[in-house]
């Protein structure tokens, strides 16, 4: 490896320290030759639901050299989100910790695009492309293999410094790296605490989780009716969910971020159970203007409040 190699790398990492970043790694692009069978065996169990979009671009999921021309580095890096505040009432329905600030997919890419100008104008010609959760890139697989963590039984990347509430990203680019090495150790062990607390059964064992199952995708994702099955098991959740993280051991160990955009708007955590019932399209605008949860819409939010009630009839 040569010594420009070092320090080209050197450069990036210290840059996204400077940008916030929790951490930085780096692993070659490559084949995911041994994550190919497990995804193929996860969408013929229908694990996907209706996220039709995850059967789509199978190859490209496997190959970045698919997504960006000459692809030689994937810079894996995490953000954190982790806050220890919490809504006032506590029989208000729940919002998960991701999603009480502005769109991360925002803020990060914003990050992103700084890092990307910052190795073009300081490097040379160097071509990529930023994700954050926006095509299709396995990034959990991406960031275990650049050393940032672990999978865990939960199915999410586990750091032993910082736990796991952490948003992912990728710069995939076509400039031959320092390459840092894949944790081999997994640091769950015998516990299945996640589990275990999974109140719809998502978590199949094995880190591998039905998503069809999940609190986040049928809060989220899910445009239909919330199947009756589901009926006394939501645990309040009204837009995510944080069970599986908040009762992981390696949680104990999260600190509360830096990031003043990812700050709730004052009348989230103000806002009591009947208020949430009763919310109007004016407050959810208001509250939620750049929020992720628009993703549910107004019309979905409504939806999964009253299932909650439902459930308590």
């Amino acid at each position: 490896m040569s010594s420009k190699t070092e320090r080209y790398t050197k450069l990036i990492k210290e840059k996204a320290q400077r940008l916030g970043f929790l951490s930085c790694g780096i692993s070659k692009a490559d084949y995911l030759e041994k994550e190919a069978p497990y995804l193929e065996d996860w969408l013929k169990k229908g694990y996907q639901g209706k996220l039709s979009y995850m059967e789509n671009h199978f190859d490209k999921r496997l190959d970045p050299r698919l997504l960006v021309d000459g692809a030689k580095s994937i810079i894996s890096l995490s953000y954190n989100y982790y806050t220890d505040k919490q809504q006032r009432d506590p029989e208000a329905p729940k919002i998960s910790k991701y999603a009480y600030g502005i769109d991360y997919h925002f803020v990060i890419k914003d990050k992103l695009k700084e890092l990307l100008s910052f190795i073009q104008e300081n490097i040379g010609e160097v071509g990529g492309r930023a994700f954050v959760d926006s095509a299709p890139v396995l990034d959990k697989a991406w960031a275990e293999k650049s050393g940032l963590g672990w999978v865990g039984k939960h199915s999410l990347l586990l750091s032993k410094n910082q736990g796991s509430f952490f948003f992912l990203a990728e710069l995939i680019v076509d400039l031959e790296l320092k390459y840092d090495h894949h944790i081999a150790t997994d640091h769950c062990g015998t516990c299945t605490r996640c589990i275990d607390a999974c109140p719809t059964e998502a978590l199949q064992g094995n880190k591998i989780v039905d998503a069809s199952r999940c609190i986040s995708y049928l809060t989220i994702e899910l445009k239909d009716e919330i199947p009756d099955e589901f009926s006394g098991k939501m645990e309040n959740w009204m837009f995510g969910c944080d069970i599986c993280q908040d009762v992981c051991p390696w949680n104990r160990f999260s600190v509360s971020h830096q990031e003043p955009k990812f700050s709730p708007h004052s009348k989230l955590l103000e806002m009591n159970k009947k208020e949430w019932e009763e919310i109007t399209q004016e407050t959810f605008n208001e509250i939620f203007r750049k929020s992720a949860v628009k993703r549910a819409k107004y019309t979905g939010l409504k939806r999964n409040i009253s299932f909650l009630n439902l459930n308590k009839e």
